[in-house]
């Protein structure tokens, strides 16, 4: 019997999780892509990962316009695929998970959202678990948009990111804090 691949678009808009070190001013920028290298090194048997470069921002410059165009980008891909991943900065992850969500209430697959709150090039970063955390969420979960990271899977509408914490919650689970 013949294994179908489980067809998912990884959707990048840039973010903490793509940020590398710029030594002539010493600062974490977004430059250049970091999710190759962290694709080289996982064993992702049973899927086919279709690239889609759309950004390279910190999330705290994006305009109404770039989420957007992120919602209707994940609208696009979840017509032509298994599941959608997007790499998204933290800081405002979850305005554009609520903006897939008005935009797709009910998408036909799994829409799932990830960053990191310490970049890839540092050495306790987060990002190889969330990236990873995605994609097998992306595989399992209902259709639906979500955010997956620090092993939870949180479903929109309602995600917030717990500053005090440096992790998203329910916005109820916040509120009661």
């Amino acid at each position: 019997m013949a294994s179908t691949k489980k067809r998912i678009a990884l959707v990048t808009t840039g973010g903490t999780i793509e940020k590398t070190y710029d030594e002539l001013h010493g600062v974490l920028i977004n430059a250049v892509s970091n999710l190759d290298v962290m694709l080289a090194s996982l064993e992702l048997r049973g899927v086919v990962i279709t690239r889609v470069p759309l950004m390279n921002k910190d999330s705290l410059e994006m305009t109404p316009d770039d989420h957007a165009l992120i919602a209707r980008t994940a609208d696009v891909m979840a017509s032509s695929h298994d599941g959608v991943v997007i790499v998204h900065g933290t800081d405002r992850l979850a305005v554009s998970g609520e903006a897939i969500h008005a935009l797709l209430p009910e998408p036909p697959v799994p829409i799932v959202l990830t960053g990191a709150m310490r970049p890839f090039a540092l050495r306790n970063t987060d990002a190889m678990q969330n990236l990873t955390e995605a994609l097998l969420a992306v595989q399992v979960a209902s259709p639906g948009v979500y955010v997956a990271m620090h092993n939870r899977l949180l479903r929109f509408p309602g995600v917030v990111k717990d500053r005090s914490n440096g992790t998203f919650v329910p916005k109820e689970e916040l509120e009661r804090e």
